[in-house]
Parts: C-alpha cells; sequence; structure tokens
C-alpha cells in the first residue's frame, strides 16, 4: 500500500510540473539554446541535443524509472547515438524531480571523466537552484562544446553534417504514456 501511495505522490508532482515549464524555459531560451547548439556544431563534428520535461510519463512513474532511465530512453528515442562519429551528447533535465543526466556516447565518453560530468551537472544544479535555468543551460552547452572542440574539432570543415535537429526538445506528459 505504501508503495502505490508513493506512486501516486510522484505522479502528482509530476503532474503539477508541467505548468512551471514555460515560466522555466521560456519560448526566448529555447531559441536561445537552438542557435548556440548550431553554433556550437560548427566547432567540432559532435552533435548535441537538449531533452527538457516537465514530468515522467506514468509508466515510468508506475514502475519507480529514474531519470537516468528515461535519459537514456531518450537518448536512444532521439537517436543520439546513431551519430556518424559516436560523439553524440544528451543534455537531460526532469524538472519535477530536480534531476539533471548527461549521456555521452561512445566516442566522447571516452575522452571525459566522470568528475567533468559531475562538475557541470553541479553548476547546472546551482544555477537552476536559484532560478537561472537559461544562464545553467547555455553555460552547460558551452562546456560541452569546449570537450567536443577540443577532442572533435571540425578543422575548418564546415561540409560535416548536421546530423540531428538542434531545437530543444521539451514535454509535457499530462496525458498516458508520452
Amino acid at each position: 500500500m505504501q508503495r502505490i501511495f508513493s506512486r501516486i505522490t510522484r505522479l502528482v508532482r509530476h503532474r503539477l510540473a508541467e505548468p512551471g515549464l514555460q515560466r522555466h524555459i521560456p519560448a526566448a531560451t529555447l531559441e536561445k539554446l537552438e542557435a548556440a547548439i548550431g553554433d556550437s556544431e560548427h566547432l567540432h563534428t559532435g552533435q548535441i541535443r537538449i531533452c527538457i520535461e516537465a514530468g515522467l510519463p506514468w509508466s515510468y512513474i508506475w514502475r519507480d524509472a529514474t531519470a537516468r532511465e528515461r535519459a537514456l530512453s531518450q537518448f536512444g528515442k532521439l537517436r543520439v547515438w546513431d551519430t556518424e562519429h559516436n560523439n553524440g551528447v544528451l543534455i537531460y533535465l526532469l524538472l519535477a524531480d530536480h534531476a539533471i543526466e548527461i549521456v555521452a556516447d561512445r566516442a566522447l565518453e571516452r575522452s571525459m571523466n566522470a568528475e567533468h560530468w559531475q562538475t557541470l551537472i553541479s553548476d547546472m544544479g546551482s544555477a537552476f537552484r536559484t532560478g537561472h535555468y537559461e544562464l545553467g543551460l547555455m553555460a552547460a552547452l558551452e562546456r560541452v562544446s569546449q570537450q567536443l572542440s577540443a577532442c572533435f574539432p571540425s578543422h575548418g570543415d564546415t561540409t560535416h553534417l548536421d546530423e540531428l535537429p538542434n531545437a530543444p526538445v521539451v514535454q509535457g506528459h499530462g496525458r498516458p504514456d508520452a
């Protein structure tokens, strides 16, 4: 019974996070992020995606899934794993749980250490706690871009493909399983 109550409580918290999504991440911020991703990808061969969700789909809540599980699922669904140089990265936010996840593809993961990712996540969390979502996301994007530029520079070759859309993915899940 306690487990069911816990799930229902989490579901309510996740649905209540949805109205805050546009307040924390307005359309102007999404446009800036999209432009910054496009600018960044001229400097390296990597691909960057940002996914922001107010709350988890109910099926994830019901099975007590974590933000990390959802981020890994989105990494696949958004095809970040399927880039030519295996150097895609997903920056994932789950507002209801105040969770931040970074999922990097194989080549990028080999070039980074866990401490670097944790520092980036910690810095983002600090910005978010003070209500500075745009600042936190832009700073994280800049740091990921620096790492990609250092490890996978474009060498001035602007003919490499922009393999993935640059627009952040923003989702609310007021409906069963999105």
